[in-house]
């Protein structure tokens, strides 16, 4: 317990280092940006060496999409640029924090946190603010956070004053909030109306931040939350949410097979990989199996992030070199031994294991549905040789995707601790 304690400190003293190198290198940042980049990046290498060793991988990737979120700002024009660095850097922070912390008051503000620069990104542009594609992106994710701190507020007191006995209607209110903000905040189909329109009109470089990091935050937080409150209803109330995932990844993959506007393509992906990414909640009605699901969460979230940083920029500068975008490609349809095969494994196995079979099998047949677009998108991508910078982003997206030809059962071990952490023994200030 003492070793424990001593950690625990340790991590929260290097967070409070990185805000510290954080909020001096964005104020200096005004007179040069330099300076914000620098200290952006040091700030991230410092929360890494805060991880544990049950959350050193899952740390790793997340520093290294922030990082190549980074550097795709460097090479983009804004109004903001410096304080944009610190931005994203901020919003990684916030994700190390999520997964170390078992704190409810930490973990619902980690969600603010890499919720809310998203607000400010989303508005820059090389040319111009976008004025309206912000308002509309900024006023969803307010009526989003409003849910899931509602529901999460929900669960948290029915699990505290009531039984599931005597209050049933309380946690069944809590639950369908939470899910419902979770969806919102994300994308997930029927409430993804914001996610197309948005993804298709605002500056490429900040949208592919909202489409990769800032998407990993909530589904942590949802995990966390729902274990720790679960109880027998639970079992009859996750076909809520199967039913969301499944019409997420008919309508996501449809919608992307129908359009042309390569912005709008990709927005429509995300809302099928967030329909993938959702049909992992259904397994906390099984804590057995339930580290397959966050392991198999996790590493679709990742691999959505490699591949929306990599089309995103392709987009901005007009073309990749093919071996990339097709990587890139055959990783989100599925194709071993690519992160994108190993995630939807695990999600598979999760499902079937928490007698979800049916949810399992569409699943898999939406990955089949997804090919042609996927395809298309890496063909019409991949068509220039792309200059020499946008290349080295193609080559570091598609070594993070590719780094599961060793199979990862380094991650999934790694996984199993953290569910130890936080999962089962659940949450202070919750139970």
């Amino acid at each position: 317990m003492a070793l424990m304690a001593l950690e625990l400190g340790l991590t929260n003293s290097l967070l409070l280092i990185s805000i510290i190198i954080l909020t001096l290198g964005a104020a200096f940042s005004i007179k040069d940006r330099r300076i914000g980049f620098i200290a952006s990046i040091i700030a991230i290498v410092v929360s890494v060496a805060s991880l544990t060793a049950e959350t050193y991988f899952y740390g790793v990737f997340v520093a290294a999409i922030g990082l190549l979120n980074i550097f795709c700002l460097y090479i983009s024009q804004n109004q903001i640029k410096g304080i944009d660095y610190a931005l994203v850097a901020l919003m990684v922070l916030a994700t190390v924090w999520v997964i170390l912390s078992n704190n409810f008051a930490v973990i619902l503000a980690t969600f603010v946190l890499v919720s809310v620069p998203t607000y400010v990104l989303v508005l820059t542009g090389e040319k111009d603010l976008k004025l309206e594609v912000g308002i509309k992106y900024i006023t969803f994710m307010v009526f989003a956070t409003v849910l899931f701190l509602i529901g999460s507020l929900l669960l948290v007191f029915s699990s505290q004053v009531f039984s599931a006995q005597a209050s049933p209607i309380l946690y069944i209110i809590g639950y369908v909030f939470l899910i419902l903000g979770l969806s919102l905040e994300v994308g997930v189909a029927p409430l993804h109306e914001w996610v197309p329109d948005v993804f298709a009109a605002a500056d490429a470089i900040p949208i592919s931040i909202v489409a990769s990091l800032a998407k990993i935050v909530p589904f942590i937080v949802a995990f966390k939350i729902l274990i720790a409150t679960s109880t027998p209803l639970t079992e009859s109330i996750t076909l809520f949410t199967a039913f969301l995932a499944v019409v997420s990844m008919f309508v996501g993959n449809i919608g992307a097979l129908t359009s042309r506007e390569h912005g709008r393509v990709l927005g429509y992906s995300t809302v099928a990989n967030m329909g993938y990414v959702l049909a992992t909640l259904v397994a906390i009605v099984r804590l057995e199996f339930v580290y397959l699901a966050i392991a198999g969460a996790l590493l679709q979230l990742f691999a959505n992030s490699a591949g929306k940083i990599g089309f995103f920029t392709a987009i901005k500068k007009e073309g990749m070199g093919s071996p990339f975008t097709y990587a890139l490609a055959l990783s989100f349809i599925g194709m071993p031994p690519l992160m994108g095969f190993w995630s939807k494994l695990f999600i598979t196995l999760s499902l079937v294991n928490s007698g979800y079979l049916w949810l399992a099998v569409l699943l898999v047949l939406n990955s089949a549905i997804s090919v042609p677009y996927y395809l298309r998108l890496a063909r019409e991508l991949g068509k220039g040789r792309g200059t020499g910078i946008v290349n080295l982003i193609g080559l570091l997206v598609t070594l993070l995707v590719i780094v599961t030809l060793y199979p990862p059962d380094w991650f999934l071990q790694g996984v199993k601790g953290v569910v130890v952490m936080f999962g089962i023994s659940g949450i202070s200030g919750i139970s």
